[in-house]
């Protein structure tokens, strides 16, 4: 029952943020009273009700800039005008420091005195201040919790919250291409290389790196570095071009640890242009399977840099896999932390892979008692699999199915003691990637479990292999009725596995499932992949086409996402254009004063010339238009194959989490079958089979963004 008010409570406050959660960071607060010399005030490092660690940077503005100088700024009574300068833009920009945790009142009086101020100005932000340790909107924190800090470089953790000193260290770029420690960044060694921003700069390439906690993650954070001019939010550093590249870790695991490593900060593809670099270990898919303490650990340590740095023009996510995941989940859902993504390798959600618990059921199926799948040749089990090679669905059986099973997923940093175990400990972590998300799908009040949206009941296993002809009526038949399914702890078992309804409804209603339609619509999406459908591996090129077509449906158009695709030699190249264009796209929004809603202006700055594409080469790019198995010049090259779901008759944008079911109509299928193989069907499927031209059980939007799991 508590789980059940917690996500009520959170479907309430999930309402409330609706209607302002796609406001950027400085959305205005509103003035105290009509008239047009009222000041403004807006919180600039991160949202006013999602402050952390007691400082929060604040600008005010007035509409006559003399008036600037007269302006009295305080904060829940006490002045600290002194804390604010003027910027180039006549704005003041102040670092509000020393707040409690809980709600605080910002005053600007336009008057200067504080007393008999006229109506209309004085403008009043409110703010609310949490702990640097978290959480903000995540709802409670995973308890045990493993720190890591030692293994990351930090020394023994001082807190129970993981919490580690601030580290500062320096890198330089050689001459040769590599990062090199540098003890003294006033001293020049011999061999450090020089660098020219995108904005035309030429600086040496010094990096300064910053490592410490947030959120109880390890956070690091990478820019430029000039020993003359020390990052500050007030003045502009020379080698810092105003952007910041985020970046995200793959993988998907149960959490209950701190992780080690992040997305990757060193990079110097976005270091030797400028850009600033953050991430953390908690932004790593491997260490956190989850995208909500993902956006606010990304929400937390983007406030830090801000304070440190000053505000970017815009943010662009980066990273593949479990990255792409996060990226893709965090812009649809959380908005304005990222504003533009280059997910690459990419797939739409996790909970709508259903080919990782399929491919299990399928590869233990080709490995099963002799004679049971005997006589399948590897065409016909790729046929089957929707894959355009078995392989791909053997990666993941072998590398990623394993996260549904209590009792195989956890990761090394969980002691073996703190684990799961039906026998000697029931109480035990349940390491399956369902727990990591257990906030959000709530928990069986009968055995602990998280709700699972796990559904494979009426799935017509190589559907769509039997009506080509590429198997038998007869392997058709033994394949579906020997598959299986999965207990509550996630080991297979005969029976096939039916979804919780609860973890149906909450897996659609709180954005596990990405429409598209929410944040998405309002974000640039560049996704490039190297190939790699064949020799086979999971990450395939079909994924790109999934989350093309949930943006068309929601959204009316796929106009913001651009899909770029490779060979190996291409790679570079195609990642290099990847950013430039997603450079060129958000500069041209962020220059747009125009009128329009931000979905708009996404679409009428794409550039031009900016169209999907694919490289053989460095130097040999085909521009086409792309389509899910649409005839081209690039399909030729990279064909786009389907998934099991596909296989089993679903379409494309899989997102039916449990289908609706329709009878057995032996007359529909494009072969004969015995009357002993139809009764073995109705066997097989006594409630029916699925019925795809409905949508899936209890199929829902989401309540809404910025959805709020309390404390």
């Amino acid at each position: 029952m508590k789980g059940v008010l917690g996500f009520l409570r959170a479907a309430l406050v999930a309402l409330s943020l609706t209607a302002v959660a796609a406001l950027p960071y400085g959305a205005a607060a509103a003035p105290g009273g009509g008239s047009a010399a009222a000041p403004e005030l807006e919180a600039v490092s991160t949202k006013a009700a999602y402050v952390s660690g007691g400082d929060v940077l604040v600008r005010a503005r007035t509409h006559d800039p003399g008036a600037a100088k007269h302006l009295r700024i305080e904060v829940d009574g006490t002045d600290v005008r002194s804390d604010f300068r003027t910027m180039p833009d006549g704005s003041l920009l102040g670092l509000v420091s020393g707040l409690s945790n809980g709600s605080h009142t910002i005053l600007a009086r336009a008057n200067g005195n504080g007393k008999g101020t006229p109506p209309g100005r004085s403008a009043r932000l409110d703010v609310v201040n949490h702990p640097i340790t978290g959480p903000l909107f995540s709802g409670p924190q995973q308890q045990p919790f493993f720190c890591e800090t030692v293994q990351n470089g930090l020394g023994p953790a001082t807190d129970a919250s993981c919490s580690a000193p601030t580290q500062v260290t320096y890198r330089y770029r050689t001459t040769g291409g590599a990062f090199a420690a540098l003890a003294d960044p006033t001293v020049r060694p011999a061999d450090l290389a020089q660098t020219t921003t995108i904005d035309g700069r030429t600086v040496d390439y010094i990096v300064r790196l910053e490592r410490g906690t947030i959120d109880r993650a390890v956070y690091e954070i990478a820019a430029l570095y000039d020993p003359a001019a020390p990052p500050s939010p007030f003045t502009a550093e020379p080698g810092w071009n105003e952007r910041l590249v985020y970046t995200f870790g793959g993988g998907c695991n149960v959490g209950y640890h701190q992780g080690t490593g992040s997305g990757g900060v060193l990079t110097d593809l976005f270091l030797s242009r400028g850009y600033a670099v953050a991430s953390s270990s908690l932004n790593v898919y491997d260490n956190n399977c989850s995208e909500v303490i993902s956006a606010e650990v990304a929400l937390m340590v983007k406030e830090h840099f801000i304070e440190i740095y000053g505000v970017p023009r815009y943010t662009i996510g980066s990273g593949g896999s479990g990255g792409a995941i996060q990226q893709h989940l965090i812009g649809n859902n959380y908005p304005g932390i990222l504003d533009g993504i280059l997910p690459s390798a990419s797939f739409q959600d996790s909970l709508t892979l259903g080919t990782v618990p399929d491919c299990r059921l399928l590869a233990l199926y080709f490995a099963g008692p002799a004679g049971v799948a005997a006589g399948w040749t590897a065409a016909q089990r790729a046929a089957a699999s929707g894959f355009g090679t078995f392989n791909s669905c053997a990666f993941w059986h072998l590398a990623f199915a394993s996260r549904t099973n209590a009792l195989e997923a956890c990761p090394g940093a969980v002691p073996v003691a703190a684990r799961y175990n039906p026998v000697t400990n029931p109480n035990g972590i349940r390491c399956t990637s369902f727990e990591q998300i257990a906030t959000q799908l709530g928990r069986n009040p009968a055995n602990g479990f998280a709700w699972r949206p796990l559904d494979n009941i009426g799935l017509q296993y190589g559907l769509t292999a039997l009506q080509s002809g590429a198997i038998s009526p007869e392997q058709f038949i033994s394949l579906n009725e020997n598959v299986g399914g999965f207990d509550v702890i996630g080991q297979v078992i005969p029976q096939r596995v039916a979804a919780d309804p609860i973890g149906v409804v909450r897996s659609y209603e709180t954005g596990r499932v990405n429409t598209g339609g929410l944040g998405l619509a309002s974000t640039p999406i560049i996704d490039f992949r190297s190939y790699t459908d064949f020799p086979g591996d999971i990450h395939t090129r079909f994924h790109s086409f999934v989350m093309r077509q949930r943006l068309e449906d929601a959204n009316g158009t796929a106009a913001n996402q651009v899909i770029f695709i490779s060979n190996s030699a291409g790679a570079g190249a195609m990642s290099i254009e990847a950013l430039t264009r997603m450079e060129q796209w958000l500069a041209a929004i962020h220059a747009d004063s125009a009128s329009g809603t931000a979905a708009e202006k996404v679409l009428r700055n794409r550039p031009t010339d900016l169209s999907d594409a694919c490289w053989t080469s460095p130097t040999t790019k085909i521009n086409e238009i792309f389509g899910y198995q649409l005839a081209g010049t690039c399909e030729t090259l990279f064909p786009t194959f389907g998934d099991t779901r596909t296989a089993a008759g679903g379409g494309l944008t899989g997102d039916t989490l449990k289908c609706q079911l329709k009878p057995l109509d032996f007359a529909s299928y494009p072969v004969t079958f015995t009357a002993a193989q139809q009764a073995r069907l109705q066997a097989t499927f006594p409630t029916g089979v699925c019925d795809w031209s409905k949508p899936g059980v209890d199929e829902r939007p989401p309540l809404g963004t910025w959805l709020d799991y309390g404390p």
